[in-house]
């Protein structure tokens, strides 16, 4: 009888530590990807391509909605975006033109400001995902964005 609750207690702790280290592993996974400034502070990592669906509302609901694509710069804690293709009429954004920039820190964004085909600042709110791959941006009463990476 001793030797079976031996056996028993020695498999329960190996799918325990078994449990752990899967749970681990998925958590570890789904963070959010940073970059080591050379200060050795690291920040959330925006660079590169992101798909964006525009929907344009309120004072800005002429333009109406669409898909864009956006090449993200990151310099330290600072970034810029750009378009990667025009949009669409009568939307004066061309490619190759600013769309938005700000800060970032290690938990995310810090300062988020739009930027519209004719050059204004819209000031943004944002909520980053958990994993960092999919952020979605409002400056009220003018456009709501989904930043997908790619």
């Amino acid at each position: 009888m001793n030797r079976r609750t031996t056996i028993a207690t020695i498999c329960m702790l190996a799918v325990i530590a078994w449990t752990g280290a899967v749970s681990a592993q998925a958590s570890s996974s789904s963070a959010m990807k940073t970059v080591k400034l050379p200060t050795g502070e690291e920040v959330f990592d925006l660079s590169g391509k992101w798909d964006v669906k525009v929907e344009n509302y309120g004072d800005y609901a002429n333009y109406g909605s669409y898909q864009q694509t956006y090449q993200i710069n990151q310099k330290g804690k600072s970034f810029t975006a750009i378009r990667l293709q025009d949009s669409p009429p009568p939307s004066t954004g061309k490619a190759g033109s600013g769309s938005a920039l700000g800060e970032v820190d290690k938990s995310g964004i810090r300062k988020l400001d739009l930027i519209s085909g004719g050059g204004s600042l819209l000031s943004a709110k944002w909520q980053v995902s958990k994993d960092g791959n999919r952020i979605d941006v409002d400056a009220p009463n003018f456009v709501r964005q989904t930043w997908t990476r790619k």
